[in-house]
């Protein structure tokens, strides 16, 4: 018991990254133990990502530990890797708020502390805000550092390579940290190999270099042939030991690859990397999910995770959702047609493709973090026939916005979008919401969109657009299970379906699961003559449902996703032109990002569950009366 306190007694004695340089380094071990407790004990009852947090412990104290931290600017790819980074910077005290309502943040974010630098949801992106932090430095001529942290993962995506070309010759003072959990970027032969790594990132042997440099440079005549000369067998040396040399080509000064568990070692480099004056990449080795055994073992399944049981590694929660379903599906229509392939970029199991994967891996693509060459590399399939899936989050379908105008709706080839995370996705706030995939989608001609509100529909969606639909087609559907339909609602497969009395005055126009608290909505309001237009396809928007909906005299449009561009505004237009002269009123999500929150309490906040959308009937019938 009184060891525990001791350890307590020291992480919550961090208030800033300048206490973590006055521990003694016999206490950061120490540190290190009690951020892995924290993080395990604080994500099994949030949820969140753990693996990753688990695998940067030494590597965040290390860097608070050289570096001087809002001076010099730490960059992190991606901020779901930035929980130790906060328990470090003053959030320890709310670090059990995290990923709630009005808690932290589970990602970066520079309105919650000036450490952050940026808010990072997406992959692949530090390298190139970090040199432009680097670049502003140099300008204004100060001495500080650029740092940008970035996984093994994120170089499937192809801005880092577009960044490392730029950056290498930049003579800026950027340090790129590679932190290497999976694969070897630059093989090493054994332990010589490790030794001079460690050799070669001490501070020590840089001073000695450029000192040496300096030196036999000065000396009349012989003295530049014999620098170059050393500089070549040097470098011909580590290129014997270290076969890729790929990151010097770009310009960059590699050192590692570093024990990414030894703090002496991470901080001995970090001091060396900042001896160079120059771009440099370190290269450091860890292990995912470190200090937690069902991590260690399942690094995959840990990257984000639900509350769970710490004993068990089990989630508390658990159940069917339409990933789940739409990766069964997949696989079952993949045994009867031979030309199906499913295409992820580093989601199969956030979207369900893990089935799919182990029974048809020969067509199951994982493309890395590179949603962009994701839909082209569909359109290859799809030329010669072949009929591609390609699973993403809605979030992370805007990275390919171009390739679906230029490779996808232009050529008018099959290929189908399954957009998982449509809508309010809840806790991991403004940077993972799906509700901008619609407005995007509506302005892209030569497409179509479904939006499916149960897991039989989602069948029939994918059924039409394999065999029934021309050119691309999108099929969005919302995190979680499916909602609660009423008994007597029966899905006709039509583009659209009408619920209630159609001679209503009051018509009700939505689409996906919003249809499901529409009809909680009707049923609470029996006082009122109501039916509900249910959209079923989105895009294009069905003439016959603007007619169905035209001889109302109020008709509410409930859209879970941004009003601007979306299919409110869309259904509002095709009634005007047609002379429609009765009220319309459209609530969706303003001209704002969405904050974390749960599901629930995100439509409640902008009245899309049945309790606001009764409200909003209530009050303009109120307001009429």
């Amino acid at each position: 018991m009184e060891e525990k306190t001791e350890k307590s007694n020291l992480l919550s004695s961090i208030a800033s990254p300048e206490d973590v340089r006055r521990l003694s380094r016999e206490q950061l071990p120490v540190l290190a133990q009690e951020i892995r407790e924290t993080l395990i004990e604080t994500v099994s009852q949030t949820g969140g990502h753990l693996a990753s947090n688990l695998g940067v412990v030494e590597l965040t104290i290390a860097l608070h530990r050289v570096f001087h931290s809002p001076k010099d600017k730490i960059v992190w790819d991606v901020g779901h890797q930035t929980y130790v980074h906060k328990l470090l910077t003053g959030r320890y005290d709310r670090f059990g708020t995290l990923r709630s309502e009005g808690g932290i943040s589970g990602f970066s974010r520079p309105d919650e502390s000036e450490h952050d630098m940026f808010f990072s949801g997406h992959s692949s992106t530090s390298v190139s805000s970090a040199l432009g932090i680097a670049e502003a430095n140099k300008i204004k001529g100060n001495k500080n550092y650029a740092v940008a942290v970035l996984g093994d993962g994120a170089f499937t995506g192809g801005m880092v390579y577009e960044a490392l070309n730029n950056a290498g010759r930049s003579g800026t003072r950027l340090i790129v940290i590679l932190n290497n959990n999976e694969m070897s970027i630059s093989r090493n032969v054994g332990a010589m190999a490790r030794y001079l790594a460690r050799i070669l990132s001490r501070p020590s042997y840089s001073r000695l270099k450029s000192r040496t440099e300096r030196f036999l440079n000065h000396i009349p005549l012989i003295g530049k042939p014999l620098s170059d000369a050393v500089s070549f067998t040097k470098s011909h040396i580590k290129n014997f030991i270290y076969s890729s040399t790929m990151f010097e080509q770009f310009g960059f000064r590699y050192m590692g690859p570093i024990d990414g568990h030894d703090i002496d070692a991470l901080c001995d480099a970090l001091e060396g990397a900042k001896e160079q004056n120059r771009p440099v990449l370190l290269h450091i080795r860890t292990v995912k999910g470190k200090g937690y055994d069902y991590a260690e073992k399942e690094p995959t399944l840990y990257h984000g995770v639900s509350k769970f049981d710490i004993d068990s590694g089990e989630p508390i929660m658990s159940g069917d959702n339409y990933s789940k379903a739409f990766g069964e599906f997949l696989t079952e229509m993949a045994q009867k047609d031979k030309r199906i392939c499913a295409v992820t970029a580093a989601m199969s199991v956030g979207t369900g493709l893990s089935p799919f994967q182990e029974k048809y891996p020969e067509r199951f693509f994982d493309v890395g973090i590179a949603e962009e060459h994701a839909v082209t590399f569909c359109a290859g399939l799809a030329r010669v026939g072949m009929l591609p899936v390609f699973a993403v989050y809605s979030s992370f379908l805007q990275r390919s916005y171009d390739q679906i105008v230029h490779d996808g709706a232009l050529q008018g080839l099959k290929m189908v979008v399954a957009v998982d995370r449509a809508g309010f996705v809840g806790d991991d706030g403004e940077t993972h919401q799906g509700i901008l995939d619609v407005p995007f989608l509506n302005t892209v001609p030569n497409i179509t969109v479904f939006s499916p509100a149960s897991y039989a529909e989602l069948r029939s969606a994918f059924v039409k657009a394999f065999y029934h639909t021309e050119g691309a087609v999108f099929i969005r559907y919302p995190r979680g299970a499916q909602e609660e339909l009423p008994e007597d609602y029966i899905y006709s497969e039509n583009d659209f379906d009408l619920y209630g009395d159609e001679d209503a005055p009051i018509c009700l126009v939505t689409y996906g699961r919003v249809f499901s608290y529409c009809c909680k909505a009707r049923e609470s309001l029996r006082d009122l003559k109501i039916k509900i237009i249910k959209l079923n396809k989105i895009k294009p928007i069905s003439q016959q449902s603007v007619e169905a909906a035209f001889g109302s005299e109020q008709i509410f449009f409930f859209e879970e996703g941004e009003r601007s561009g979306g299919v409110g505004e869309a259904f509002a237009l095709r009634l005007e032109e047609a002379g429609y002269r009765g009220k319309y009123v459209l609530t969706a999500v303003p001209d704002t990002f969405v904050a974390q929150a749960s599901p629930m309490a995100q439509l409640h906040k902008y009245k899309l569950d049945a309790e606001g959308i009764a409200g909003t009937i209530t009050e303009k019938n109120s307001d009429e009366a």
